[in-house]
């Protein structure tokens, strides 16, 4: 594939044609697996930019944040937008000012100049940012593994940790309803197939149909998530559940350079062929499970970041002064229509 030419495919002229994007666009470049170096013949092509704010988003009374075009996969971020993500060392967008210099299919000065920046973005936000996504994408193993070998039991507490979890901005309100109250809990079972059951006790009154609805269905997908056992393609989970297992430990790959270094390398060059190596099943059994020396490699990244957290040299929280003067810098020049 000649990456320096994606961008001449007719699909992408919304990049030249869509009036927040085309001269505002200051960097685009590959997401995903190319982005790491862990691609493989049935990659899909992700791009990932940045735009300019408008100058009437900027002064005037237009507002604008982002441009997906899901045919291509392709998220722009306004440049705003992006300051924000960047400043809590979100993985999915700080990766993009780490990119190997043939991954950015565009960079104009301005882009060039935020890559340059990136020490501004770099704080012990990421601790929290790129550990939350590794226990995440953890989490997505340990359910699906639930889903197919666990014992009832532990099954139904792996889909209890999920509606927890899934359901975090309501939990944080469960106990203290103005209208009344909404408990979740493992108990024994009533249902004669099952050893323990999730139960729910509720007492609601003058409560808000659209929010229970938004409750309930925010269950109800997690359960039938796990309810789809019967429909399940091994062949095709597996791969989705290796590449999980691969990002889990790229992830920690990243954060750990992120503390130790205040450097950003979003392409794995060292570790392409572990990396590949997990992606390839090469770490899970027969039965789907994964082994021992999976878990081992993951405690050990585990042990790795935790020291970097301990030790890192990064300031608890970046400098805002220092980011205010930078963006205000740019966004003058959008105002003054020096851009």
């Amino acid at each position: 594939m000649n990456i320096s030419t994606i961008l001449d495919a007719p699909e992408y002229d919304f990049i030249k044609n869509d009036e927040h994007l085309g001269k505002h666009v200051i960097l685009l470049g590959l997401s995903g697996s190319y982005s790491y170096g862990t691609n493989n013949e049935n990659s899909d092509i992700d791009v990932r930019g940045i735009a300019l704010n408008r100058k009437s988003d900027l002064i005037g009374v237009t507002s604008y944040e982002q441009y997906v075009d899901d045919k291509t996969d392709t998220t722009i971020y306004t440049f705003n937008k992006m300051i924000n993500l960047l400043l809590n060392c979100n993985p999915n967008t700080v990766e993009l000012l780490g990119l190997n210099r043939e991954h950015y299919l565009y960079l104009n000065d301005i882009g060039k100049s935020l890559i340059e920046h990136t020490r501004l973005f770099l704080s012990k936000r990421a601790i929290q940012s790129f550990g939350g996504y590794a226990d995440a994408q953890l989490r997505r193993l340990q359910n699906a593994l639930a889903r197919d070998s666990y014992p009832q039991s532990e099954r139904e507490q792996h889909i209890f940790n999920s509606v927890k979890n899934g359901m975090y901005d309501f939990m944080k309100h469960y106990e203290k309803f103005e209208s009344g109250s909404m408990k979740i809990y493992i108990d024994k079972a009533q249902n004669p197939d099952f050893e323990k059951e999730i139960f729910i006790d509720t007492n609601l009154t003058h409560y808000p149909l659209r929010d229970y609805k938004n409750i309930w269905c925010e269950m109800n997908n997690i359960i039938k998530d796990y309810d789809k056992i019967g429909k399940r393609n091994k062949k095709k989970d597996d791969t989705h559940l290796n590449k999980h297992a691969m990002h889990l430990v790229r992830l920690f790959m990243m954060a750990i350079d992120i503390l130790e270094k205040g450097e950003i390398n979003t392409y794995r060059e060292k570790e392409h062929e572990l990396l590949l190596s997990i992606r390839h099943g090469d770490y899970q059994n027969g039965d789907g499970t994964y082994s021992k020396a999976f878990y081992e490699l993951v405690s050990d990244y585990e042990r790795k970041l935790s020291e970097a957290a301990q030790n890192t040299k990064l300031p608890d929280e970046p400098d805002m002064d220092a980011v205010g003067k930078y963006v205000m810098s740019i966004n003058e020049k959008v105002v003054k229509d020096e851009i």
